[in-house]
């Protein structure tokens, strides 16, 4: 690999950010000693900070040279609402809330980025450094770009990166189109009319016409989707009742649909609605129907993907950056940024868990586990690449003018 020295030099101090940002997990919009420690950084480090953009995100922007040109690099720096059960001494302090995605080494190869950019500023234009709140369900992008993260800070590419456990420390990951799926959920109330469940002819009982409903539901991807396109539809929970005896007066359906393609999406939908309808029509029964859309897929542009593709290779070599990765369900928001601006997201391997410290859960370490821990011999190598990234971008822009 070809690391930058004076960022591997720094890691001990990028590793102390990432571990002390572990140790203090704030969900999504209570980012506020996060945004508060990143701001610090980025200030004592000489470069101009822009804070509150959705709320607690922050903006660093490290100008040079006399270029118009611009590039944002994102990461994200929201926890989750679970309990770790790691003990090794950076755990986390709040009960009920755990770093278990690396959004705080994804904050922290951001800053190790920043420190060497203040200091090596061997590009010509505009780095503007995204620190993005509200990954996890909150939509924290969205909220940026409503704020007006490209209205008031244009950028001509928008780059993001994930770690991503099981794949080998030093590895890139990456492929052009869909990357990540849309995210959506689902809340269907099915009215029936409870009844004495020894006379079940005098209701209409709507446990036995959710169920319809759920098998009926399973034939969209198998009947009405191309078998060339991927979707998942799951039913993850269903409530209804209180007593043995009783035929209760509703039953309610809730899960999630995943697919690449807001067509598929459309379909989906619209399929879930008639299938649900017309069954409880059959049973006399009623149906509320809820779809909420959370993300959208996430589409990477092809052009900034090559690009980016290039730029991995510089850095760990061409055998150990996979430009066709396979597509994973689940979702991200950096897909709004991508809808807005042209850009690329990677995955960054976290390696295979063996990495953590004595004290560590006795799960493995993938993303959302209690067991998680981020990876920081990564930190140096996200960091090189958000550098190499921004300078060959920046420097590429100069080189065309002239």
């Amino acid at each position: 690999m070809k690391l930058i020295d004076p960022i591997v030099q720094f890691h001990a101090e990028i590793q102390q950010i990432r571990r002390d940002i572990h140790a203090h997990p704030e969900l999504c919009y209570e980012e506020h000693r996060t945004s508060e420690v990143v701001a610090q950084k980025l200030q004592a480090w000489g470069i101009p900070v822009v804070r509150g953009l959705g709320g607690t995100g922050v903006l660093g922007i490290l100008k040079n040279g006399n270029s118009e040109r611009a590039i944002g690099l994102r990461a994200d720096m929201d926890a989750l609402p679970m309990q770790e059960i790691n003990t090794f001494a950076h755990t986390s302090q709040h009960e009920g809330k755990m770093h278990a995605c690396g959004h705080d080494g994804h904050t922290a190869m951001l800053l190790g980025a920043a420190h060497y950019l203040s200091q090596y500023k061997d590009f010509d234009g505009t780095v503007y450094l995204i620190f993005q709140p509200a990954e996890e369900g909150g939509g924290g992008a969205r909220r940026m770009i409503e704020d007006g993260l490209f209205d008031k800070y244009p950028m001509d590419a928008v780059f993001g990166m994930h770690n991503w456990p099981g794949v080998a420390v030093g590895t890139f990951g990456v492929t052009a189109g869909p990357m990540m799926a849309s995210s959506n959920e689902f809340e269907v109330v099915v009215r029936g009319k409870g009844a004495h469940a020894a006379q079940p002819h005098k209701g209409i009982d709507p446990i036995i016409v959710a169920i319809q409903i759920a098998q009926s539901w399973q034939t969209i991807v198998s009947r009405n989707a191309s078998p060339l396109e991927s979707a998942v539809l799951s039913v993850t929970q269903i409530h209804s009742g209180s007593a043995t005896n009783v035929i209760p007066d509703d039953a309610t359906l809730i899960g999630t649909v995943r697919a690449f393609s807001t067509a598929m999406i459309d379909l989906i939908e619209k399929r879930m609605k008639a299938i649900a309808e017309h069954t409880a029509a059959a049973f006399d029964a009623q149906v509320d129907f809820q779809f909420k859309r959370n993300y959208p897929p996430l589409i990477n542009h092809a052009k900034e993907t090559a690009f980016a593709a290039e730029v991995m290779r510089s850095v760990v070599g061409n055998d150990n950056v996979d430009a066709q990765v396979e597509p994973t369900m689940g979702a991200e928001d950096f897909a709004f940024m991508l809808q807005a601006k042209p850009g690329c997201y990677a995955f960054i391997g976290n390696g295979d868990g063996d990495h953590r410290d004595m004290g560590h859960g006795l799960g493995p370490c993938n993303l959302h586990n209690p067991s998680y821990d981020f990876n920081d011999d990564l930190l140096p190598i996200g960091a090189t690449y958000w550098v190499r990234l921004a300078e060959a971008h920046l420097k590429k822009a100069t080189q065309a003018a002239i």
